[in-house]
């Protein structure tokens, strides 16, 4: 039998989990993580050495597009994720600071090392001007996929680094994770429908609803998960690659419960997860293998 002190100590216990988990999410850190998650899960699947420099550029250049995000949809977060939103504006400029601090030492070292190719380090503040000012989300769909390439470009960045840009497995993580980013992003608009319609922003959600919009982005899962199978039956693509499929079903598992009622702990942890789950997967399975 439970105690009443056993019960409030549990209580205590959660309440600090989720203080933890929403620091983690509204100060990007989560995110961080899972694109640094990317360039592991492609450094393992391409059978490549895995660096400090790599991880610390898509880190800081992650914690900047994302935390200037924060800033320029604001008013936006004020409706659809109030906690976010005062949580940026209470200590939005230590992160601004910080994140635009490392993505300039990441380009500084970069120049430094004289790597080649160190002029596509400015993607990242292209992406953020297109995304945050430009007024690329206010088009339909067209801003999921700027998100869906955007981290697509994370595998492709290291192939060019590793110098193995057009090897079939390096295009074949790209394809991969843009695909289902881009799925993930349609599904995160899920949460935004009040406060993008306010925003004049047309998106999935907005249009077909959210029913729908579950419909379809699990077809389109799918759709990615017989073409990692085919793939891999078809190309001299390793068998490791269908290590993949461990995010489908991830994803297939959480698009049934994204609604407009989740709150940022679901889309923030749950839903941006995703790539953090398949890289522990992949690392698990090569440290079994190993």
């Amino acid at each position: 039998m439970t105690t009443p002190a056993a019960t409030h100590s549990k209580r205590r216990w959660i309440s600090s989990l989720k203080r933890i988990l929403r620091l983690l999410v509204h100060s990007n850190l989560f995110i961080s993580l899972a694109t640094m998650s990317v360039l592991v899960t492609t450094v393992l699947l391409a059978d490549l050495p895995l660096e400090p420099l790599p991880v610390f550029i898509v880190f800081a250049a992650t914690l900047f597009v994302y935390t200037i995000n924060r800033f320029t949809d604001l008013e936006e977060d004020e409706t659809n994720v109030p906690e976010r939103a005062a949580f940026t504006r209470r200590y939005g400029w230590v992160l601004l600071v910080l994140g635009v601090g490392l993505y300039i030492a990441a380009i500084v070292v970069a120049i430094t090392l004289g790597l080649e190719g160190a002029i596509y380090l400015l993607l990242p503040l292209v992406v953020a001007l297109l995304y945050s000012v430009g007024g690329v989300k206010q088009l339909f769909l067209v801003k999921n996929l700027v998100v869906g390439f955007a981290w697509g470009a994370i595998p492709l960045g290291a192939g060019y680094y590793y110098s193995q840009l057009w090897t079939l497995e390096i295009l074949v993580i790209t394809a991969y994770v843009t695909a289902m980013i881009t799925i993930a992003a349609v599904i995160f608009d899920i949460k935004d429908i009040k406060g993008d319609r306010e925003e004049g922003i047309a998106t999935v959600p907005n249009r077909l609803g959210p029913a729908a919009t579950r419909y379809y982005s699990q077809v389109a899962n799918v759709v990615v998960a017989v073409a990692v199978v085919a793939l891999v039956v078809a190309t001299p693509l390793s068998t490791s690659f269908y290590s993949l499929l461990a995010m489908n079903a991830y994803v297939a598992c959480y698009i049934p419960f994204a609604t407009p009622e989740r709150g940022p702990l679901y889309y923030g942890f749950v839903v941006d997860g995703e790539h953090v789950f398949l890289a522990a997967v992949i690392v698990t399975l090569e440290w079994l293998v190993w």
